[in-house]
């Protein structure tokens, strides 16, 4: 989805970009760790095809919320990394984390 398709509420905004399956998935293995290659992504996610897991970080890199780094030429080899506005999504994935286990109880 365009950003400029987003609606105008702030929660309903977020949700349209945390709600596709996986994100919060791809977001949490970003947040845990400083630097993430595809493949690092997909084998701790299991289940997630690289196609769904392309869109997904494609999808968070165009609102901004993750970037891709180049670290190597030959081949081309990169990792992906949270921005400003994706870290601060940390407080956030913090605060569901705590939730969802005390719910478990």
């Amino acid at each position: 989805m365009a950003k400029k398709n987003l609606p105008l509420c702030p929660i309903s905004r977020a949700a349209m970009i945390l709600g596709s399956r996986w994100t919060t998935e791809i977001l949490r293995e970003l947040i845990d760790h400083e630097s993430r290659r595809f493949q690092d992504i997909q084998e701790a996610l299991i289940g997630i095809g690289p196609s769904t897991l392309s869109n997904r970080l494609k999808m968070l890199e165009d609102h901004g919320v993750v970037e891709r780094r180049f670290y190597d030429d030959h081949p081309p080899r990169a990792e992906y990394v949270l921005t400003d506005k994706g870290r601060r999504m940390g407080p956030i994935f913090r605060a569901m984390r705590k939730w969802g286990s005390e719910t478990a109880d």
